[in-house]
């Protein structure tokens, strides 16, 4: 009986000892709480609010990337603002045409990119083509970047699409 009780305390105080130490062995993960920056502070960083790109012209997005941990991907989205929808992100306002109905020739633009492993830093760049023929007017730039942990920031600045 009290050879019971001892074996009973003993095995209580190694599964205590074992949680214990468990506990003080496991490594504390660092939870990612920080969603991603987009940089486009630089003069070769663009577009910036109210900038304008030429119909026929390729033009070159730019911007830096960072993150506390990882980054993930980015997406561009250009679309046209005919009917002065609202989604900037910015505070400066650009002066804007009378709203108008799109034709079948509005230009559309939506692309994802894959940012390489590893990396809390990125300078993103990409050439993108505006086609002959398509709708003149306000469009607006839309940049949505995340992170691995899937932690996202947006970005949109209105643009204008005209010809030369």
């Amino acid at each position: 009986m009290i050879f019971d009780k001892v074996y009973e305390l003993s095995l209580i105080k190694i599964v205590v000892l074992s949680l214990l130490l468990s506990l003080l062995s496991c490594s504390k993960t660092e939870i990612d709480d920080e969603p991603p920056v987009i940089l486009m502070t630089e003069m070769h960083h663009f577009p910036q609010p109210c900038d304008t790109v030429y119909v026929g012209e390729t033009f070159t997005f730019r911007a830096t990337f960072t993150d506390n941990k990882e980054l993930g991907a980015y997406s561009i989205d250009i679309h046209h603002n005919f009917d002065h929808h609202s989604h900037s992100t910015e505070t400066e306002e650009c002066e804007l045409d009378p709203p108008k109905t799109p034709t079948e020739n509005v230009f559309l633009f939506i692309q994802s990119y894959t940012i390489p492993d590893g990396l809390k830093t990125y300078d993103a760049e990409v050439d993108i083509e505006i086609p002959e023929g398509v709708d003149t007017g306000d469009y607006h730039f839309f940049l949505a970047l995340t992170d691995k942990e899937g932690w996202q920031t947006i970005r949109g600045v209105g643009i204008k699409v005209l010809k030369r």
